[in-house]
């Protein structure tokens, strides 16, 4: 139980404020669950715990209500009405028998006018609850963006998975055809293993973007002609099924570098889908090859609409979607972190009356 001159606020008083203070003050109780006020009341005073707890809620909507605290014996609730003249925000009640003291609004007023520490100090519980108020609301916005985080993460994994995902189904139907040749079975069979391959790797790659560091060992020697001529009848597959085509605009160098094939060719998958994506009623996609002694750039392009200047900057960003009803861009977020990887740069040009244009560079093995 707390006594008038305990409470901070009134601690600097002098004795004949004190004594003022104790004459305009009322003692109250409050049973378990009883209100004390509620949003829309006249701000009426100011009230100080004595015992007990309180709770201060508001409502959100019409339906939802929020707990912003609970307040214990030492600490006061009100005190806006006592500054401002407007309804209570709030809905004070009791969460178990408590005791308050109550401060009129009119008396308390002409106290603060007669008392400069008791004003200053008012000042201060203002400001301080202000600033947990501030804190509350930033650990929600916080907690809100970290669940669009998850939420959009999960809609990637799920956009990233339809695909292979509709391979196996398609292909375990062919399969169990009673019509079904063993030839046809057989690929099947073979569409099936790939696709669960590949939705392995998915799981990987995601995986693996989450983490701060890459381990560099995954890198080995690898002839890029032979990596580029093992994956192309991979993407034509999958392509082909959108009436997209691919074409090699001159043949990929057989130049050494340090890859990772297993990651590489994610890079391709995405910047594939990405393309065809954006190309409803078909296309091609075209790849290029060049280098200048210390790299190869390779290019893919589709015969789609191309990216908008305002939105080529943000293209890379994880969760970012510009276009499509689909997916959140985290397929290119991670194609960046694959080449970043791969000690190499990413990055889109834009040509006029031209499709989406995405380059990335690869160093040469020493």
């Amino acid at each position: 139980m707390v006594t008038l001159e305990s409470f901070h606020l009134f601690r600097s008083l002098a004795p004949d404020e004190l004594q003022i203070l104790r004459s305009i003050t009322q003692e109250r109780k409050v049973a378990a669950a009883g209100e004390i006020f509620r949003e829309g009341d006249p701000g009426d005073g100011l009230y100080c715990v004595k015992s007990g707890l309180v709770e201060i809620s508001g409502l959100i909507n019409t339906e939802a209500r929020r707990v912003f605290s609970q307040l214990g014996p030492g600490e006061i609730f009100g005190e806006m009405a006592v500054i401002e003249d407007r309804p209570r925000s709030a809905t004070a009640v009791a969460l178990k028998q408590t005791e308050i003291y109550f401060v009129p609004r009119n008396e308390m007023l002409s106290l603060l006018q007669r008392s400069p520490a008791l004003a200053f100090n008012m000042l201060q519980e203002i400001s301080h609850r202000l600033r947990d108020f501030n804190q509350l609301h930033l650990r929600e916005v916080v907690q809100a963006e970290r669940l669009a985080v998850v939420g959009n993460f999960a809609r990637s994994i799920i956009h990233d998975l339809k695909t292979p995902l509709t391979i196996i189904g398609l292909s375990a139907d062919m399969a169990c055809m009673a019509t079904s040749t063993t030839e046809k079975r057989t690929q099947a069979q073979e569409r099936i293993r790939k696709q669960v391959l590949r939705i392995n790797d998915m799981v990987g790659d995601i995986l693996e973007y989450t983490r701060s560091n890459r381990d560099d060992a995954a890198l080995g020697p690898a002839n890029y002609a032979d990596f580029i001529k093992e994956i192309l009848p991979e993407l034509q597959a999958e392509t082909e099924n959108k009436f997209v085509r691919i074409e090699l605009q001159g043949e990929p160098p057989a130049a050494k570098l340090l890859l990772d094939p297993r990651r590489l060719r994610r890079v391709f998958f995405n910047l594939v889908h990405n393309a065809t994506d954006f190309m409803l009623d078909g296309g091609k996609i075209f790849f290029r090859f060049n280098g200048d002694g210390k790299e190869i750039v390779t290019e893919i392009e589709d015969t789609g609409p191309g990216i908008a200047p305002l939105i080529a900057d943000k293209l890379f960003q994880p969760f970012a979607t510009h276009g499509k009803s689909h997916g959140t861009g985290l397929g290119l977020s991670i194609c960046k972190k694959i080449v970043e990887d791969h000690k190499g740069r990413i990055w889109t040009r834009t040509v006029p009356k031209h499709g989406a244009i995405f380059c990335f560079a690869l160093p040469l093995a020493n």
